[in-house]
């Protein structure tokens, strides 16, 4: 089976792209919200993000505040780094576990720091998808109830789309002047002729 390894920085439309390969039959391995159920519900995790952050990392709820976690690493590098180093391997634990149970010509990791981890290195093809920024900023600002200032340090945070591109097989253009589908489905047929 194909692995393919799919990125883009925030608001870019990763989401977007993968309902697309969904529909046309494509398992989609989805790392950041398995990243967030391990951090809601990995007592090992839980105990290391606890010991990290402190115990306000988590809501009275149990579950990982997020917006608290995103201010304190996207303006610490080394505190990022160590979150990682905590919920990656786990993360690709659970990817292993996952391929051997798909059925299909190929499959999906979308991970928003693909290149970044080094996971791209497991992966057969690569696609990055890639946004004016000024839309992804509107975008982001739109999904999350952030501002502008936060989605910039997001954004200065993560590779540019300039470095993504050069490690990319593929690269999907998600302005809102273009349309995705055609591209996606070139795509999907280069890989599967490659199977």
């Amino acid at each position: 089976m194909i692995k393919v390894g799919i990125t883009g920085g925030i608001g870019s439309g990763k989401s977007t792209v993968c309902k697309v390969f969904r529909v046309l039959g494509i398992p989609v391995f989805e790392s950041d919200e398995i990243a967030r159920q391990l951090m809601n519900s990995d007592p090992e995790t839980c105990v290391q993000l606890i010991e990290l952050f402190g115990a306000s990392v988590y809501l009275p709820n149990q579950i990982i505040d997020r917006k608290y976690l995103a201010g304190i690493v996207f303006s610490n590098p080394s505190l990022l780094a160590q979150l990682n180093g905590i919920v990656h391997p786990k993360v690709r634990d659970v990817f292993t576990a996952w391929c051997k149970i798909q059925h299909s010509p190929y499959i999906l990791h979308e991970s928003a720091i693909l290149f970044e981890s080094g996971f791209y290195k497991l992966m057969d093809k690569t696609i990055t998808v890639v946004a004016k920024e000024n839309e992804r900023i509107e975008r982001v600002m739109k999904r999350d109830g952030a501002t502008e200032e936060l989605v910039n340090q997001r954004i200065r945070n993560q590779w540019r789309d300039i470095e993504r591109i050069k490690l990319a097989d593929f690269v999907i253009s998600n302005n809102d002047d273009e349309l995705i589908v055609p591209q996606i489905i070139e795509i999907d047929k280069k890989i599967r002729a490659n199977g």
